[in-house]
């Protein structure tokens, strides 16, 4: 794949989580991929790998939290051979009137077309005051 159409595959992916279309989302997933999300396991709950059925579930439970869904507007996207780097910013008002709004660098791998790996970095502190404090 060229650089071009790994970016597009990149951002495509955000613009399906943004539209509600997690089906497609996680279509753009190999079967096998893995998500890390940054934190120390034990301190935050989504914090370490998971498999493509984890991501499943907690995406679709994160969806079910929120009012109209999560923006993810994406803010620079560069490449090199079959990594994306992308810079993302979130916006979501959650049931509870809490508003999420999360800055990210998402660092993706690519392989036959298909998202194999993701690394997530953010505000961890902002996730946990925002979805899991009382």
């Amino acid at each position: 794949m060229n650089l071009e159409t790994n970016k597009q595959i990149a951002t495509a992916f955000f613009g399906q989580i943004t539209a509600g279309d997690l089906a497609a989302a996680l279509d753009t997933l190999s079967d096998d991929a893995t998500w890390w999300i940054a934190g120390k396991p034990g301190t935050a709950p989504s914090a370490g790998e998971h498999t493509k059925e984890q991501m499943s579930r907690l995406l679709r439970n994160m969806a079910g939290h929120l009012k109209n869904g999560l923006t993810m507007t994406v803010k620079s996207v560069i490449a090199e051979g079959d990594q994306v780097a992308v810079e993302v910013e979130s916006l979501g008002e959650l049931e509870n009137c809490r508003v999420y709004n999360n800055e990210y660098h998402f660092r993706i791998t690519l392989r036959d077309g298909k998202i194999s790996a993701i690394k997530e970095y953010l505000d961890t502190q902002h996730v946990i005051a925002t979805w899991y404090q009382p």
